[in-house]
Order: C-alpha cells, then structure tokens, then sequence
C-alpha cells in the first residue's frame, strides 16, 4: 500500500520542501520503495514575490514542473479548499473545477501568506498592489497608460502606503520604472505615509540613515506618524487629516498567514501563523508539519523566530521535507535551525543596504550592496536546475547558512 506525502503550496517552503523530502527518500530508497510524494498548487510555478516591484513582473514566474519530475515528486495544479487534519485529507479544487478529496499519511502546510487588507474605506477598489503577479501585472499597465493621460499634479503623484520593507522598495524603484515610460519629461511626486514614527520601523535603527539618504537623493516626501484612513479614485487621506490628490496609490500594508492554517489548528498567533516544535511539527497535530509564512518557528538559541521571508521559507523548507520523511520512515527528525540572519533591501538608483545579524549591522550599501541584491534575487533564491542530483543537494537542510 502507498504511502503519501502531501504538500500543500508551491512558494518558496514548499519546492524546497519537496526537494528536501524527495533527498530522503533518494537515500533511503528500500525502505521508501512505497512512498509517494505530492504537492498541490493552483499554479506550476513558482512566483519570485521579492521581484514583483520590478518593471517586468510578469518575468518573475519559474516553471517548476522539470524540477519536480526530475527528482519524482507528483503534482496536482489546483487550491486546497479545506484541510480535515483528523481524517488525514484535504479538498482540493482542480484547475478543470472538480473538487476531490486526497488523503495523506504526512501533511507539510506551506500555503504561505497574503496582503493584509483591512477593512479601509475605498482600499479595496482604488488601491493598487505587488503582493501576487496579477495585481503587479495590473500596476505595470496602470503606470505604463499613465503616458496617455493628461498631464495634473495627480497624474504625477505617486503614493505608497506602507513604509517597510516592501514599501521602500516598491517607492524606490518608481523613479527608474516611470523614467522608462515618460523619459526624463516628468518630475514625479512620491509620498510613503506610514503610520509609525520612522520609516522602516521593522528594520530597526542600523540602516536607517542610508535609507533616509537614499530617499533624499531620490526625491521621495515621507509622512509618518499616521496611516491612511481613506481611498478614493482621485487619493487618499491620512489619519492627520491631510488630503494627498494621486492617480496611483499603493498599498503595502503588511502580511497574514494563509488561511489555512487556522484549519490545522484554530489558536494562530496574531499574523494567523500556527506554532511548531523544533521540527517543525506542528503543535497538538498528529502527522502535520509546516514550514515557510504560516508557522512560528524558532531559528536559534536566543530566541529569534522566523519571518515571513523567503530568507527563511526556502531553508525551513529543507527541514520540513526531511522531517515529514524521516518521520514517516522511522527516523529521528532533524532540529530546525537558521542562525544566520540577513537583509538586503533594495533602494532602487541610490542602491541597496545590506545588513547582518539581528541587529541589523550595516556591512553593504549603495554599488556594494545592489550587487549583494542582485546575488540574492536572481540567484541565490531560485530553484536549482531540473537535474537530479543538483535538485537533490539543494534539499539538504545541513547546506550552508551563510
């Protein structure tokens, strides 16, 4: 009899995850003879989210099924509607619209997060996005038809709401993409509002003087100590009263784990991430573990837990697929691990800052750090090639942190 590994999600945890657990199964291959791998994904692709700000989102999907059938995991395009964790099944809705239920002997949960989208007058209908292809692809063609608009102060502004990591890098970039479109005719206008008291609050106080430097030489207003209370087609206004008139507002507001999880277990953290032990099993679930933006976990020994980045994803990943193999072959389960922290954020023609350790320690910026950027966003973070071995070593959870 089969049996059945399940994976739920193909972002970042979950092609790593299968990788990872497909390398197991390679090792042991007696006593795997009978175990079968699946993942699950509405697409067969994975979509390098850390990219959609660029000019050209609509480049940053990578097919993934050669990779998948090279190292003999099976796939099924279509969304898991509903996870029955007692009964060891989920439904899955397929992309020619049936629903079927499939069962598992082991379940890795990586179906990632969404935008946060509170319930802001007007957020919904005028507000623009990067969180997922179509709503990138959607801004591009919305900046690319502002040419063939009337020139107005609003035309020509642009606000981002959000001043975090995303946020900065989506403000950042707008200089260079709307230079593409409009050549050097227009003086763009560029507000980030955030609701905090500094920008970059999350990033704490290392890089922010060269965030600030570069949002100086870049022309970009900030406005911080309140967010935006309401949209409409023509702006927005913030919580200080102010009324900022702009064609084009983008939201960055932050993320939520997927919903899903708080169907493996109801009691979520407050970004709706579920908790795991050390190998990423998840807590009070027999046979189901997670990896990637819907789990809390815990990456050393003082404390610090996993964020909602692909940083982390792509490494928990490796750990996640070990575990739910070894786990179902009898084997000890591995202690995930991730000591080594970074970030790299993008500052568009100023450059990049890339810092080190929890604390953020400035070790890259401006050329330096945009080729340290470069390294991780068109290399270091995609899939391996479609060969067997390569695509096996690169689900090794004991690979290099650094």
């Amino acid at each position: 009899m089969t049996r059945k590994i399940l994976i739920v999600g193909g972002g970042f945890a979950g092609l790593w995850s299968a990788l990872g657990a497909a390398r197991v199964l390679d090792l042991q291959r007696k006593a795997a003879h009978d175990v079968e791998i699946t993942l699950v994904s509405p697409r067969a692709e994975i979509h390098i989210r850390p990219r959609l700000h660029e000019t050209h989102p609509e480049q940053m999907a990578v097919p993934f099924l050669p990779l998948l059938d090279a190292v003999g995991v099976k796939f099924i395009e279509g969304t898991v509607e509903r996870i029955h964790p007692a009964d060891h099944s989920v439904d899955i809705v397929t992309a020619s619209g049936q629903t079927v239920a499939f069962t598992f002997d082991r379940l890795v949960l990586t179906s990632g997060s969404r935008l946060f989208r509170p319930p802001l007058p007007g957020l919904a209908e005028h507000a623009f996005a990067v969180d997922q292809l179509d709503e990138a692809v959607k801004l591009r063609e919305h900046l690319e038809g502002l040419a063939a608009k009337p020139e107005t102060a609003a035309r020509n502004t642009f606000v981002v709401v959000g001043g975090g990591f995303t946020g900065l890098e989506v403000a950042t970039e707008l200089p260079e993409r709307l230079r593409k479109i409009f050549g050097d005719t227009m003086r763009p206008r560029i507000v980030i509002v955030e609701r905090a008291d500094a920008i970059g609050p999350d990033l704490g106080p290392g890089p922010r003087p060269q965030i600030l430097e570069a949002l100086e030489q870049l022309n970009i207003e900030t406005r911080i100590g309140g967010g935006v209370v309401s949209f409409d087609a023509n702006g927005v206004v913030t919580a200080t009263g102010e009324r900022i008139d702009a064609a084009t507002v983008i939201w960055t507001g932050g993320m939520v784990a997927s919903a899903l999880a708080a169907q493996v277990v109801p009691d979520v953290d407050r970004q709706g991430r579920l908790e795991v032990s050390e190998d990423l099993r998840v807590t009070g679930v027999k046979d189901v573990f997670g990896a990637g933006d819907v789990v809390k976990a815990l990456t050393d020994d003082d404390g610090h837990y996993s964020l909602m980045s692909c940083q982390h994803a792509l490494f928990m990943g490796r750990f996640a697929g070990y575990n739910v193999a070894a786990d179902l072959l009898g084997l000890p389960t591995k202690t995930y691990r991730q000591p080594f922290y970074a970030t790299c954020l993008d500052l568009g023609a100023w450059g990049a800052v890339y810092t080190e350790g929890w604390e953020r320690d400035v070790q890259l910026v401006r050329a330096e750090g945009k080729e340290r950027k470069m390294l991780i966003n068109t290399q270091w973070i995609y899939p391996p090639a479609a060969e067997r071995e390569q695509a096996l070593a690169a689900g090794d959870p004991d690979i290099s942190y650094a």
